[in-house]
């Protein structure tokens, strides 16, 4: 396969890239900001987010909802308005992270767990869920830094990246309700700190390792089908995009933290794929 080359250079630090209206959304951390860019990589401030943006989705009526980290909020952005829609921080055990909205407007929010930065030990906690009336749901516990997810076009699987487990995890969605069934193992990746994710039309995973210098493509069960190095940056997030649904842009920076964002060191970079997105994000 090809190898990356470079999209959008000069970042802090890119997360959640969302392929969406013509354009690749995707938050800034250490700006503050959610930016968007067109297909050759021309850059447009959306809006800004004191808290630190990180996971963004779309609700049915088209606005905008992003996750505010470091005040573990839900937020709703809609014409030049930024407003809370729901308070996390009762529910979660870290930072906010990513996100995946289903096709009725519900969030499925992650969280750290425990304070990264300050090197404090992992620790479980919970993915939560905020319907389209905006009340706040346990929707799973006991989950190992839930992180990047992804929605099978049926709506019915969501599959949720365990970071410091290692692990994809998968649980049946009631399609009504938006509860969760139990959790089940759809991928085990001894040593691959699982991150951002997408869903292929194959039904295969893209995700990055965050710790690793590389993306890889896994089938169920385990199987790792594709392999691609983000040579000297660690990559973080990755989603299936473009007119035909197949580039995949990829998030990289030199690690994690402020000062790693303070170096403007960030990219997203791009690789053409055989095989388009489906499903949600």
């Amino acid at each position: 396969m090809n190898a990356l080359t470079p999209f959008v250079e000069g970042l802090c630090f890119a997360e959640a890239p969302r392929w969406h209206a013509g354009r690749l959304w995707f938050s800034d951390f250490f700006h503050a900001q959610v930016f968007s860019a067109g297909a050759q990589g021309d850059l447009r401030a959306e809006c800004a987010v004191p808290g630190s943006p990180s996971g963004l989705g779309w609700r049915p009526d088209g606005s905008l909802l992003v996750v505010s980290m470091h005040d573990r909020r839900l937020l709703l952005h809609r014409g030049d308005a930024l407003d809370t829609v729901a308070e996390l921080a009762a529910l979660a055990g870290g930072h906010c992270n990513d996100m995946v909205v289903d096709a009725k407007g519900r969030a499925y929010v992650g969280n750290f767990g425990f304070d990264l930065y300050a090197d404090e030990p992992p620790r479980s906690t919970r993915l939560l869920r905020v319907d389209a009336d905006n009340s706040v749901h346990v929707a799973a516990d006991d989950l190992t830094f839930p992180n990047g997810m992804a929605l099978t076009p049926d709506g019915r699987t969501l599959i949720v990246a365990e970071t410091h487990a290692n692990r994809l995890a998968a649980f049946d969605v009631n399609p009504a309700t938006g509860d969760l069934g139990a959790r089940r193992l759809w991928a085990h990746l001894p040593g691959v700190f699982v991150d951002g994710l997408c869903l292929d039309a194959d039904g295969a995973i893209w995700v990055a390792d965050a710790r690793g210098r590389q993306v890889l493509r896994v089938a169920e069960g385990g199987r790792v089908l594709q392999s691609v190095s983000s040579g000297a940056q660690h990559s973080y997030a990755c989603m299936l995009g473009g007119q035909d649904g197949r580039t995949l842009y990829v998030c990289t920076a030199p690690g994690i933290g402020p000062e790693k964002g303070a170096l403007r060191q960030g990219r997203i970079q791009t690789v053409r794929v055989d095989v388009p997105h489906a499903g949600l994000p």
